[in-house]
């Protein structure tokens, strides 16, 4: 039994009440991001784009954890989980419980909020029942030209058996009744025919109209083939036309330790993918026919509580498309844009090997451009004097000026040595072709390492000048990607230190070799290398505030799931350690829990930028160690992942990190706070207080670092303390 001593009590830190369920942990933080669809603080456009991100992050939830979970009761497992204590089956209920009420509440905010504002912005979704005679006569030109010869009805009867639908397709259930001069009820019933059209994923998903000058209207595709899909079917009459969605089971089961090449394998797996089994149905409410809907139910093997009616247009997905249609004649709906800043390290340099030579430079995202990263790697592809480069790829954009930095390196006849994880989930079929794309420049492709996937997020660059080698290291919290660099909040370092520069080089011989486990002088690696070195810290930070009564442990990251690490961090609560967490998603520890939990803060902040740095900071009587990493403290970063844990060595650097810490904390803007039960709120602004939203007035931070150069860290975080946006924008400007 694990347990925690507080005057001189013992407490059970195994009981299922201390924790909470992760996937219904996950489950609350895709509410708090449909809030962000509901805030009327944000701009409009915006806020849908928000409920365009709930409907995406929604899918893939299903397609992965609520896949795993029917999995296990398929297999009848039904043991409870580790921490909470619910049963594979009883996940499944709360579940399906709560995001029925979060696709209710979705509706509302789409159709009651979001739909009217938008209106009076004179732009809308029409159904196609409400269309002048004229505007119909165009869609069916539209349809005869456009549509029509993509469609394919696929009738469903004993020569013909219900198609494999793909993964997220939108698909439309016609049922028909053949035309004959009898008309019994007998004969009727059995004229009734069964058959399935596809939308096209090519098409648009809606079409604009020109009714009214100045003004901008759309119509759904999916209605337009429903209103003409007569046309598919002639001598039958259509009696009903409903729109429905499946998502479908997209884990890949990938035989690692039988696979002979894993490149073959995982492109064997991809296929697939798109034809596993069925997980949930999404029907368009008052549109559907609930003797199709049976029908569908039996087909696909699912259940009622699986069964989703929803008001909205289905798979709101495509409102990403729909904001940069309007985006460009509404400009005053869009939130200003913001341009990542030249990085205040690097000011004016051109050289960026030299720059690192001198000092460490510490890069924050999207606040701080990227493009230094991008240049790190194009430079030393380029610089004749680099001899070797290598790096791992978790997952890079469509178009990665970094890839061909390295192919290009590697076509100059520098060594380089490219980790591409192609398990990554999702970005499995992009790294595949990346992965033949860099062997064919002349690269030395890995593809990770046996049941492990690797996360960390490293590049060393070694290079011979005078005659002596020389190590530069860049290490960051996020992957090398610079189209979501520009969205997602993430850390990175560039160093030359020397013993850095030899960890990095032992690391890539252990990925690329046949070796133990190195010993490090700075990285701590997963897997169980992260886990133990936060476990030690953590003791150390108790046994400092035992001594001096100063305990304190700030950590920042996307979501924390694994116990040992929890055990720990309540642990410390009840020696009196002050421990302020800032976690975006899921968090599987419960603050405020008297005795267990009591001196222990959850907060989230969900706005304009993905929260996605990864920050762990300890006090220890004042000589503060500051650590950021590619890894959560989840069980699966700590055990089944390859990831680095590194630390900011240089004080400056590390006052940096905790003025950007302690703003995040003072946020009451975009914070939500987690009580004892489990259950967020928002960080209520006091009256005497302006309000402080952690990203904007980071942003303008970086617009004027100068300024902050001018000026020393610590006048910012006395100005931060004084809880003031006023006091700081009048620093700033």
């Amino acid at each position: 039994m694990t347990t925690a001593s507080v005057d001189n009590n013992v407490i059970d830190l195994e009981r299922a009440s201390l924790y909470n369920n992760r996937e219904l942990s996950w489950l609350a933080f895709n509410k708090r991001v449909l809030e962000e669809a509901k805030d009327a603080n944000n701009a409009l456009l915006e806020r849908y784009k928000f409920l365009s991100i709930f409907s995406s992050n929604l899918d893939e939830f299903f397609m992965v954890r609520v896949a795993g979970l029917l999995d296990q009761v398929k297999a009848g497992f039904n043991r409870p989980e580790n921490k909470a204590g619910l049963t594979p089956k009883e996940q499944l209920a709360a579940i399906s419980e709560i995001t029925h009420k979060l696709v209710e509440k979705q509706d509302d905010i789409y159709i009651d909020e979001l739909s009217p504002l938008l209106a009076k912005e004179r732009v809308k979704f029409v159904p196609i029942s409400k269309v002048s005679p004229t505007t119909l006569s165009f869609l069916e030109i539209f349809f005869d030209r456009e549509i029509f010869p993509i469609l394919t009805p696929m009738a469903v009867d004993a020569y013909r058996p219900f198609p494999m639908l793909l993964n997220k397709s939108l698909n439309l259930a016609i049922r028909l009744q053949q035309r004959c001069e009898v008309n019994t009820d007998y004969e009727k019933s059995n004229n009734e025919k069964l058959a399935l059209v596809q939308v096209p994923a090519g098409l648009n998903r809606y079409v604009e109209l020109h009714e009214h000058e100045g003004a901008r209207t759309f119509v759904l595709v999916e209605q337009i083939i429903s209103q003409f899909i007569y046309k598919l079917f002639k001598g039958y009459d259509v009696k009903s036309v409903t729109p429905f969605r499946i998502t479908r089971n997209a884990d890949l089961t990938i035989h690692e330790d039988e696979a002979e090449d894993l490149l073959k394998e995982i492109e064997e797996e991809l296929k697939k993918r798109k034809w596993g089994a069925a997980v949930r149905l999404e029907v368009q409410k008052h549109f559907y026919d609930q003797k199709m809907v049976e029908y569908l139910k039996e087909e696909l093997e699912v259940h009622d509580k699986d069964i989703y009616y929803v008001q909205a247009p289905l798979d709101l997905t495509f409102l990403f498309s729909f904001y940069k249609t309007i985006q460009s004649s509404h400009e005053h709906l869009v939130a200003p844009s913001f341009i990542p800043q030249p990085p205040q390290d690097l000011e004016g340099e051109k050289d960026i090997f030299t720059k690192i030579i001198d000092e460490d430079v510490l890069l924050h995202h999207p606040y701080e451009s990227f493009e230094p990263v991008v240049n790190f790697i194009s430079q030393a592809a380029d610089d004749p004097d680099v001899l070797a480069i290598k790096q791992t790829l978790y997952r890079v954009s469509g178009d990665s000026p970094i890839i061909k930095s390295l192919e290009r390196a590697a076509e100059k006849g520098k060594q380089v040595t490219v980790l591409v994880e192609l398990k990554a989930r999702f970005d499995e079929e992009n790294n595949v072709q990346w992965a033949k794309e860099l062997e064919k420049s002349g690269c030395h492709v890995l593809y990770g390492m046996t049941g492990l996937k690797t996360h960390s997020k490293i590049t060393l660059v070694l290079r011979r000048k005078k005659g002596e080698i020389q190590r530069f290291v860049h290490l960051g919290t996020g992957n090398y990607n610079d189209a979501t660099a520009r969205v997602y909040t993430d850390l990175g370092l560039l160093t030359s230190n020397e013993q850095i520069g030899i960890d990095a080089t032992n690391f890539f011989n252990y990925l690329s070799g046949y070796m133990e486990k190195p010993d490090y002088h700075h990285l701590s690696v997963s897997p169980f290398g992260i886990r133990d070195t936060f476990l030690e810290l953590i003791d150390k930070e108790i046994a400092y505030h035992k001594q001096n009564g100063n305990g304190h442990i700030i950590a920042k990251m996307n979501s924390l799931t694994d116990k040992h690490i929890i055990v720990k961090l309540y642990q410390a609560s009840a020696a009196g350690v002050k421990v302020d967490l800032i976690i975006r998603g899921i968090c599987c520890l419960r603050p405020g829990i008297k005795g267990v939990s009591e001196n222990i803060k959850v907060r989230s902040i969900v706005g304009t930028f993905l929260e996605h740095t990864r920050i762990y900071c300890f006090y220890h009587n004042g000589n503060s160690k500051v650590f950021l990493s590619s890894a959560d403290l989840m069980t699966r970063n700590m055990e089944n992942r390859v990831e680095i844990l590194f630390p900011i060595l240089k004080d400056h650097l590390k006052e940096r990190v905790y003025t950007w810490l302690d703003l995040m904390l003072k946020d009451n803007v975009k914070a939500r706070e987690q009580d004892k039960h489990g259950e967020y709120h928002y960080v209520k602004c006091q009256p005497h207080n302006e309000a402080i939203n952690s990203q904007d007035i980071l942003c303008q931070m970086a617009y004027n670092a100068k300024k902050l150069q001018n000026g020393t860290v610590n006048e910012w975080k006395h100005k931060l303390k004084l809880a003031s946006l006023g006091s700081i924008k009048k620093l700033m400007f």
